[in-house]
């Protein structure tokens, strides 16, 4: 059973209509108990960052997430849901996130791109985690974001999208997977993703061999600020 983490953010309904269509049941909860006894969990999401962290402490759900990841057991996060996974977000000056994956979350800039970045865009594949498997570089998703991550090490990046920068719209480590696009609207590729993402299991992540097709040199942090003004959001 694949656990859908409700926690008062997003059209949840979507994704478990996602996966619904590829043959797969879904639950949507925020039941800590259920959630532990899922074969695989999804944390999506839309809306702000500091109000999604505030939900999930307030439920008890920030154990249960990095307690699921800990697990070996299949994880995606969607949208926002990759976002809270850093160590912290610049929205609304800083707002500290769950911290299982390093690194920030920073604001396309305004002046040189339309924000929100909305709308079909490439993916560059750099490495095949198990849901890319089926997946061609260069596939079109959809995406609905003002923001996007910079994790620290470079080596959790899977995928790559140019909007006036080239920013990280895919990250795997592990049993751990999330996506700045959303696979339930990307039409068939985005249902493809759902169903591999499903069918996994803990041997198969286990055993996976990592596909590296290109060198990846380090993002251009040229636009990222050097500090940010500290409101803490928790």
């Amino acid at each position: 059973m694949i656990a859908i983490i409700d926690y008062g953010v997003g059209n949840l309904r979507s994704v478990q209509k996602g996966f619904e269509m590829v043959g797969y049941e879904a639950i949507i909860t925020s039941n800590p108990e259920v959630i532990n006894t899922a074969s695989s969990v999804v944390l999506p999401g839309v809306g702000a960052f500091s109000d999604a962290m505030d939900n999930l402490k307030n439920l008890g759900l920030v154990e249960v997430i990095h307690s699921s990841i800990s697990s070996g057991k299949p994880f995606l996060g969607i949208c926002l849901g990759l976002q809270l996974l850093f160590t912290e977000s610049e929205e609304f000056g800083h707002c500290h996130g769950l911290d299982i994956i390093k690194g920030r979350v920073i604001r396309f800039q305004d002046s040189i791109l339309k924000v929100p970045h909305m709308g079909w865009n490439q993916l560059n594949i750099k490495k095949r985690p198990p849901i890319l498997q089926d997946i061609p570089d260069k596939t079109f998703t959809y995406f609905v974001h003002s923001y996007f991550v910079v994790p620290e090490d470079t080596e959790v990046i899977a995928t790559t999208t140019d909007y006036g920068v080239e920013f990280v719209s895919s990250i795997w480590q592990d049993n751990l997977y999330a996506v700045q696009f959303h696979p339930e609207k990307s039409q068939s590729q985005g249902l493809t993703m759902l169903k591999a993402f499903a069918g996994l299991d803990r041997d198969s992540i286990n055993t996976v061999q990592h596909d590296l097709i290109q060198p990846l040199p380090p993002l251009s942090t040229d636009h990222v600020p050097n500090t940010v003004r500290h409101n803490s959001c928790l």
